[in-house]
């Protein structure tokens, strides 16, 4: 098979890493990449548009995909992040008649739009964080004061993984619904707020394949959004993960894949737009159960770092069954070994931060320890520099969390770049994440 890969985080990184393993794979692309992908496959300098560009821009980069893929004689493109879902690259790619893994542009409003799968759940009795959704400021900030506590605000598009704000106070909430709907705080993605009710309990996150028909729960993950240890300071894309959380028991999964992901998947072909690739359910532990707080329509970052890892079947002939509609035909099996990731950032992030810094040590980590490359790039010396807020994820594979853990951050004691950041606290024994 000839594969077009989609992106350039440590999720493609990881994508890339794990269809190299199998057999299936004759040539591997990946636009645009990093230096990671660079190593193991032909890196391709088409760079995915910032999330508030302009349509004319999001078309061409479609369009040049496809020609792209066209020209390669793709047999699949594999698509990593979500904007490219959501403008519709997959539909633009069935034009061609090129297969592609991945939703259409209607089924990825499940990420695109925090309202429509607010909506979806209400209607298709799915549990879920209660809520609305609103485009009147004056609307929300009524709803808001009327509360019995404090809400969560999020922004309804797009926002990179940082959209959703945490109030202390009805004064922060009001403050965040103006932030977004006022100053323009997320752009576009902030024109329409939801206001959704605080649940406590334990966040996990939960993957499943599906070609629309067949659900194939993945193994759970836990990640951190925070930047600072004990999940304080601002959110950020997830600053590590590990999996599987032990408290995630047989029971609970059938729980999530009975009364959440098979659901998701039966509403969406209810509403006529067949969902097919992975789905990706950020879920509530509460005392009611679990619940949606959202879902996400792709492989998760750093979530990617620590499943597919576990994974022990090829994963191009998954990606190819999700695509021909064909899952149910497949066996999907997974490790019983724990994965610890811990990402490395740019100190600054996720604010202001500077790139261009060598990342030293690289070749000194330990021969089965995984470094997945985010932000990172080739200078003109061909020396490995850092390009963006999350630079690494160092991950590591075990018979346990603890051993996982240690051996994770053994090997980020191994990786130096100027004005490095980590947290020191991920998978570490709290009450987000207890280890065995």
């Amino acid at each position: 098979m000839i594969i077009l890969l989609i992106g350039a985080g440590a999720r493609e990184h990881t994508i890339a890493w794990k269809l190299c393993q199998g057999p299936r794979v004759d040539a591997l692309f990946v636009a645009p990449g990093n230096a990671g992908t660079a190593a193991i496959a032909t890196n391709l300098p088409i760079r995915v548009p910032k999330t508030d560009a302009p349509p004319a821009e999001r078309q061409a980069y479609l369009d040049e995909i496809a020609h792209t893929a066209r020209e390669l004689k793709a047999d699949l493109v594999a698509v990593g992040p979500e904007d490219p879902l959501a403008w519709g690259l997959v539909d633009r790619l069935a034009v061609e008649g090129i297969a592609a893994f991945g939703p259409s542009k209607a089924a990825a409003r499940l990420e695109a739009s925090k309202a429509f799968c607010k909506d979806l759940c209400q209607r298709y009795a799915i549990p879920h964080a209660r809520g609305a959704s609103f485009t009147s400021r004056t609307a929300a900030c009524n709803y808001v004061m009327h509360l019995d506590d404090v809400p969560v605000v999020k922004a309804d598009g797009l926002a990179a993984g940082k959209g959703v704000l945490i109030p202390d106070t009805k004064e922060e909430a009001l403050a965040a619904i103006d932030a977004m709907m006022s100053e323009g705080l997320f752009g576009e993605a902030g024109r329409t707020v939801v206001i959704e009710e605080r649940l406590s309990g334990r966040e996990v996150s939960v993957f499943a394949f599906t070609d629309g028909r067949t659900v194939v729960p993945m193994v759970p993950a836990c990640d951190y959004k925070r930047i600072f240890d004990g999940d304080q300071g601002p959110n950020t894309g997830g600053m590590g993960s590990y999996s599987p959380p032990p408290w995630y028991d047989a029971a609970l999964a059938e729980t999530v894949r009975t009364a959440i992901l098979e659901p998701a998947v039966r509403a969406m072909q209810a509403e006529g737009s067949p969902y097919r690739g992975v789905l990706y359910g950020g879920l509530m532990m509460t005392d009611d159960g679990p619940k949606v707080l959202e879902f996400n329509c792709r492989f998760g970052d750093p979530e990617a770092q620590v499943t597919l890892p576990r994974l022990k079947s090829d994963l191009a002939e998954v990606l190819w069954a999700v695509a021909m509609n064909r899952l149910h035909e497949v066996k999907v099996e997974w490790s019983d070994q724990a994965c610890v990731g811990v990402v490395m950032a740019s100190g600054g992030y996720p604010d202001q931060y500077d790139t261009g810094f060598p990342i030293h040590g690289l070749g000194s980590v330990e021969d089965d320890a995984l470094v997945f490359h985010a932000g990172t790039r080739l200078d003109d010396d061909g020396q490995v520099v850092t390009s963006g807020g999350r630079v690494l994820t160092v991950a590591a594979l075990a018979p346990t969390l603890a051993e996982a853990r240690t051996k994770a951050y053994r090997n980020v004691q191994h990786v130096h770049f100027s004005r490095c950041h980590y947290r020191r606290d991920i998978a570490a024994p709290s009450q987000h994440a207890v280890v065995e």
